[in-house]
């Protein structure tokens, strides 16, 4: 499957979520959908630690790096690393409205700057032959949405941009923490459907606000591809229907309980590497959401899988558990 396609579904780039051991995760239940890093922020990519920020593991394919920046050169040479390292696609954050953005100058406070943003496009376009995309929000403050994402659009659809995924939520930069901008202002998908009829040729992708496969499905009516962010992160099992449902692959649904069990070998290799067990199946406390044993499920990875030195055996403890909760529920 072509990247193109996989953009029909996406699971967000979420910050301190979606690391390399989230993503594993993830693609044991989902072989199309295309993920996301967490963002990385460019000048990291370039001075810090490399190895620990960019490497993945080939099975995570196709794999989106986004970088955080407002720097065009630095930008372009995160990018030109990124393509090094394997990603498939470069995706620019100009979306997050966490302090930690705002104070580096980038991310949602970006749509104030369009110009700057198309520069920083056409920079990475010219340094890669991956494709570039953006991921926005409809607009930040006192903006009027209409102006502002279309400013925006045009901007970096004219710098050569491959695509825009757009959160149909402002960003409210002003008062506002991180949480409450996942609430507040309310959500307009009215809005970023209106820019898909506007620009018809344009890959336009729309996040934000979905409750369900269901709603996420009924969007590629008025967008090329959708994006679930916490929805795919709490309840993760929802993943094990989508290449069906999104891709019409014909291949059996993953069972969670196997989810798991292909999940022992690639934790063992972790460990191996000096992760903690808490760190790696921290993302996978959701997978048995609404089952009998989810709760216990939860309780033995939170709590033996903190205990130093824990192991795979806690992994494959938490199973039993489940296991015998779903056979006296039979």
């Amino acid at each position: 499957m072509s990247l193109a396609e996989s953009r029909r579904f996406a699971v967000a780039p979420m910050m301190d979520w979606t690391d390399r051991d989230c993503r594993f995760f993830h693609r044991r239940l989902t072989r199309h959908a295309l993920l996301f890093t967490e963002m990385v922020v460019a000048e990291a990519v370039i001075r810090g630690p490399r190895e620990r920020l960019l490497a993945f593991s080939p099975e995570e394919h196709p794999l989106a790096l986004q970088l955080g920046g407002a720097d065009p050169l630095r930008l372009a040479e995160a990018a030109r690393i990124g393509e090094g390292y394997g990603y498939d696609e470069i995706n620019l954050n100009v979306g997050c409205p966490s302090d930690r953005v705002k104070s580096g100058t980038f991310g949602a406070c970006l749509m104030r700057t369009p110009e700057l943003v198309g520069e920083c496009v056409a920079a990475m376009k010219e340094a890669v032959a991956i494709p570039v995309t953006v991921k926005c929000r409809i607009g930040v403050d006192d903006q009027d949405p209409e102006e502002a994402l279309d400013r925006l659009a045009d901007a970096v659809l004219a710098a050569g941009a491959d695509g825009i995924w757009v959160h149909a939520r402002k960003a409210w930069l002003k008062g506002l923490s991180p949480k409450e901008n996942r609430e507040v202002p309310p959500l307009d998908h009215a809005r970023v459907h209106r820019l898909k009829e506007r620009l018809p040729h344009a890959f336009i992708g729309i996040n934000g606000g979905l409750h369900s496969l269901a709603e996420a499905e009924a969007q590629l009516a008025h967008a090329d591809g959708v994006m679930l962010g916490r929805l795919a992160y709490h309840e993760p099992e929802i993943l094990a229907e989508v290449d069906r449902r999104f891709f019409g692959a014909g291949e059996g649904t993953p069972d969670p309980a196997a989810v798991v069990e292909a999940m022992i070998p690639y934790v063992e290799a972790r460990l191996a590497e000096g992760a903690r067990l808490s760190n790696v199946v921290r993302h996978m406390l959701g997978l048995f959401h609404g089952r009998p044993g989810a709760r216990a499920w939860r309780h033995t990875l939170s709590t033996a899988g903190n205990r130093p030195g824990a192991g795979v055996e806690v992994l494959r403890a938490a199973l039993a558990n489940v296991r015998d909760s779903l056979a006296l529920a039979a």
